[in-house]
């Protein structure tokens, strides 16, 4: 079920209304059955898959709770391993397969395993991660196994973020489903108007940004310089706007229940360095991967060299996980890298902005500093974005090349403007995502104001559904 559907329109405000009037005791087991109600409105008989990895990683959590000494790390790595085979064998193995067939092709080696005939499993990666924190959080002592394993579902299940996080950790979210939630109107409106926001980006900005994206990249060998360079831009404010709108929508649902789940989005875009992107961009994979494959490699505890190591290690990891797909792992190289050089020329570059005088003007400074975030981020976003790597690679090769304006690109003036114009109205809004937040603010403004902004966003939205046709988000994929 996705969020821009007249399903979820339905769904939502029942599913809402029957939590509050149900006694407390029963309300996990509400939100348990409309979660496994929305995951089934995808593909139904994949909530067996689901629920295998549930029943896997809750009984390990137990018996690792229970165990001493080399039993814990044994029944670690069986969660571990289980979950991470379900992972592999619907995301990864016909990658690694048909990899291996093209390296047998080339040495003339008998190899005939064949593909398997598989659908992912929709949020397969958010919800595997989950799980895989609870279980290590539990190894590591920092939290309790689950005995109700009715909750212990729900927490992995729980519907605004099933499918596309953000990824929780249970010292954060299991507790919140034995509080007993009451209805608050300014909670209620607070998440409702953040719900309005998320659903505005992707509808409004996301969708039509991806119209001229969609076809650049479909086809890139047709164009060349400045429709290649605006389709990347375009691409960079479209997945923000489709990825930060699901987890605003997600957050904002939980939050009109009473739940709080974390913050995935703080103006990344505005970042000034590549370290701090990635402290801002989807910060709960971003943590994730910190804390569960960065720090045990060694961190930054270590050697130099080891530090780059661990980097690249966990950004090629990172590239991995959003795809079966060289142009993910390539993206996610690339990332590393990025951070590689940002610490050995940290120096050099400070030097260098003393020596022309550039740290005497600060905020030029860090103007200078986003652009050049933003620049490189924006051309990794070429092969996370690009269908294979020779598109990838025609797109780098000719970003540059024949710098004209077209005289048709297949998108009319009009549009472009309008786009253009959806973009400026998101910079501005994360330029004001301080304390207080563009939605605070707005909250402070006249009736009038307030209400008109309220009715021109529902307006745009109920216009560029279409009759309330719907589009995936994209990290539905991963």
């Amino acid at each position: 079920m996705l969020f821009n559907s007249f399903q979820f329109f339905i769904f939502f405000p029942v599913v809402t209304t029957l939590y509050f009037l149900l006694d407390h005791k029963w309300r996990w087991l509400c939100l348990l059955l409309a979660s496994c109600i929305f995951y089934m409105a995808f593909i139904p008989k994949y909530i067996l898959v689901l629920f295998a990895t549930i029943i896997i990683d809750y009984v390990a959590a137990i018996y690792i709770e229970k165990s001493e000494g080399k039993r814990r790390k044994i029944w670690l790595s069986a969660s571990i391993i289980s979950t991470v085979l379900v992972l592999f064998i619907f995301k990864y193995f016909n990658f690694f397969n048909a990899n291996f067939a093209a390296i047998a092709a080339f040495f003339h080696w008998n190899y005939s395993m064949e593909t398997l005939k598989l659908i992912m499993p929709i949020g397969l990666s958010f919800h595997t991660f989950q799980s895989l924190s609870y279980v290590i959080e539990v190894y590591r002592d920092r939290q309790k196994a689950e005995h109700h394993f009715g909750i212990y579902a729900l927490y992995v299940m729980f519907y605004p973020q099933l499918v596309a996080g953000p990824i929780e950790r249970p010292q954060n979210l299991l507790h919140q489903f034995y509080e007993k939630h009451k209805f608050q109107y300014a909670q209620t409106v607070h998440g409702l108007r953040l719900m309005l926001w998320g659903l505005f980006k992707k509808v409004v900005i996301a969708d039509n940004a991806a119209i001229f994206v969609n076809l650049v990249y479909a086809h890139p060998q047709n164009f060349t310089g400045i429709p290649l360079i605006l389709a990347t831009v375009f691409f960079a404010f479209q997945i923000y706007c489709d990825f930060s709108g699901y987890s605003d929508i997600a957050i904002g649902a939980a939050e009109v229940m009473g739940f709080r789940l974390s913050k995935n989005f703080n103006r990344p875009y505005f970042s000034k360095s590549i370290s701090e992107f990635w402290k801002r961009w989807h910060i709960s994979l971003s943590s994730w991967f910190r804390d569960y494959v960065y720090i045990p490699l060694g961190g930054n505890r270590v050697s130099p060299p080891k530090i780059y190591f661990n980097l690249l290690v966990t950004f090629l990891l990172s590239g991995l996980w959003h795809g079966a797909n060289w142009t993910y792992v390539v993206w996610g190289a690339l990332n590393g890298c990025y951070l590689v050089a940002e610490i050995i020329t940290k120096d050099l570059r400070r030097r260098a902005a003393h020596f022309i005088g550039l740290d005497r003007f600060p905020k030029l400074n860090a103007f200078i500093k986003a652009g050049t975030t933003f620049s490189l981020i924006c051309f990794a976003w070429i092969f996370f974005r690009a269908s294979n790597m020779h598109d990838a690679f025609y797109i780098v090769s000719h970003l540059f090349s024949g710098i004209t304006v077209p005289a048709n690109i297949g998108i009319t003036l009009h549009s472009f403007e309008f786009i253009s114009l959806l973009i400026a109205i998101t910079v501005a809004a994360d330029l004001l995502q301080r304390k207080p937040g563009f939605l605070d603010r707005l909250a402070q403004r006249s009736i009038v104001l307030r209400w008109g902004s309220y009715y021109i966003a529902i307006a745009l939205i109920i216009y560029f559904l279409n009759g309330l046709s719907s589009s995936n988000f994209i990290y539905f994929q991963f």
